[in-house]
């Protein structure tokens, strides 16, 4: 008697990640005129109907090749199955997306448990693939990708985020005015899974960000990691609520150490992920 193939297997998580990734972004590079945009937790927190019709061709391909698997999407919330769960944003960079900038991206992560296995972050607007399994390293279009080495904290690019709720805004306003006098320069281009890829192919040195989503992170959570890059909540917490952190790891524990000291690890946002599975 022989056994199926392995459901977890790595390799072909990874296929059907990029094949899904790729066939949403082809959706998303015919851009409607008439996008119908619409708001979530707040009125800066956009969705359109190219959000929701990239996650349905994304679930509808994942319900027919894997019908047995979980889900956790952005839009449509979580689908308990197993083992592997799927850790889909559609479209990453919704606002750029809305205002016609081409700094968007579909992130897809498969995890096995508690842990993501497997993960493409597709730029679309490049046509570019990030991916990685785990222990497998990070490829951009099938090349190996490495993070920066800069060492030096006033030396280094930083990427970062910022919430769509006003008083958060403000309390990561008076982060940034402790932590920019204290690096290079930051840069703030709009797509987590974008600027967690940035890192790992050493565009930028470091990214941080609070109130991650578990499909901000997970895709490219892995691919920064894969890429040598340190990744995780402030002090030692998870990833997801607090304020999460991708760095090379001469730059991880000063950085760490600097928005600590600046107050960014007292930033939780309600509702948003720890790294755990949503219940």
């Amino acid at each position: 008697m022989t056994s199926g193939p392995d459901p977890t297997d790595q390799g072909d998580l990874l296929e059907v990640a990029t094949d899904l990734a790729r066939a949403a972004g082809a959706l998303l590079r015919h851009r409607p005129a008439d996008l119908r945009a619409g708001s979530k937790s707040t009125p800066t927190d956009a969705v359109t109907d190219m959000d929701r019709a990239a996650e349905r061709l994304i679930l509808d391909a994942l319900a027919e090749r894997r019908p047995r698997d979980g889900v956790l999407a952005e839009e449509s919330g979580r689908r308990v199955g197993g083992p592997v769960t799927w850790v889909v944003d559609p479209l990453d960079g919704t606002v750029n997306y809305l205002y016609g900038i081409p700094q968007f991206a579909v992130s897809i992560a498969a995890r096995v448990e508690d842990v993501v296995v497997a993960g493409v972050v597709y730029d679309v607007g490049r046509d570019i693939v990030y991916a990685a399994t785990l222990g497998g390293g990070a490829t951009r279009d099938g090349e190996q990708i490495h993070c920066s080495t800069q060492p030096d904290l006033a030396l280094a690019l930083a990427a970062t985020g910022f919430g769509y709720a006003a008083t958060l805004r403000a309390a990561q306003a008076r982060v940034l005015a402790t932590v920019l006098p204290r690096i290079r320069d930051i840069r703030r281009f709009g797509s987590a899974a974008l600027d967690l890829c940035a890192v790992a192919s050493g565009q930028v040195d470091a990214y941080f960000e609070a109130g991650m989503q578990p499909w901000d992170w997970s895709a490219g959570g892995l691919i920064a990691s894969e890429a040598g890059a340190g990744f995780g909540g402030l002090a030692g917490r998870p990833p997801g609520r607090w304020t999460t952190l991708a760095a090379n790891p001469a730059l991880f524990e000063a950085l760490d150490s600097l928005l600590v000291s600046a107050g960014a690890g007292e930033l939780p946002v309600p509702g948003a992920g720890d790294g755990k599975p949503a219940s």
